[in-house]
């Protein structure tokens, strides 16, 4: 039994809503809430870089309170000597140091004394928003391959996040993980950095190559086609 040209219209407005509402729940789960975490920026650096300003970004991931602290807690195993640290509007800073067991020997005289933690107290960072606490470092540690730091996060409602926990080889990240500076093998680094102008190379040379081929064959395929055309030239009336 056909259909009348209503009903037909009725069915393709069905299944374009149809269409349309899995392809809105398709986005739904693309765009779901991706879990934020207490970072340090940049992520990694060469070991004996001159550049030692970073910053820890601290997300709110609370909907409905603030984030009034932020306490970042340095490491005494490897420690850093100093820090310097950029003001942030509204926000309160404070440098705690630690004295060492060992002193750290330099050119310029030892260092007994290192920083063991910065707390900003004073400013909020309201939901839906990041702060960046910058730190200039006055030397990276030696003998490392990652710097961890442990921080605390509090909210205006009383509750304290912590970013303190490691993770391990072969396991998933954990819930609240702690932030770390990965220090890299500046050989390895610069050769990761040459590595892909070799790969551009390779790939200009290759469509250098496809070019040339494509074009003798279409010189090819025109010289063919020439041929053809005269060949059939005197059948070309309408009988």
């Amino acid at each position: 039994m056909r259909r009348s040209p209503k009903s037909r219209s009725r069915s393709r407005a069905r299944r374009a809503a149809a269409v349309a509402a899995l392809a809105g729940a398709a986005v739904l789960l693309v765009a779901g809430p991706a879990s934020a975490h207490v970072t340090v920026q940049p992520p990694s650096v060469a070991k004996g870089a001159t550049d030692q300003t970073f910053a820890f970004r601290v997300p709110n991931e609370e909907d409905s309170a603030n984030t009034v602290k932020v306490e970042v807690d340095f490491p005494t195993d490897h420690p850093i000597p100093s820090a310097l640290v950029a003001p942030v509007p509204g926000w309160t800073d404070q440098i705690q140091t630690t004295k060492l067991a060992t002193p750290i020997h330099t050119d310029d005289g030892d260092i007994t004394d290192v920083v063991s933690q910065i707390v900003w107290t004073g400013g909020q960072i309201t939901p839906n928003h990041y702060q960046d606490f910058t730190v200039d470092f006055g030397a990276l540690p030696d003998g490392t391959d990652q710097v961890v730091f442990k921080a605390l996060q509090t909210y205006s409602d009383g509750n304290i996040v912590r970013w303190i926990d490691l993770q391990k080889p072969g396991q998933p990240e954990p819930a609240h993980p702690a932030p770390v500076l990965k220090l890299t093998d500046p050989t390895a680094a610069a050769a990761t950095v040459a590595a892909p102008k070799s790969g551009s190379d390779s790939t200009a040379r290759a469509l250098g190559i496809a070019g040339i081929v494509v074009g003798v064959l279409g010189a090819v395929a025109g010289v063919l086609l020439g041929r053809r055309g005269k060949g059939g030239g005197g059948d070309t009336s309408v009988a």
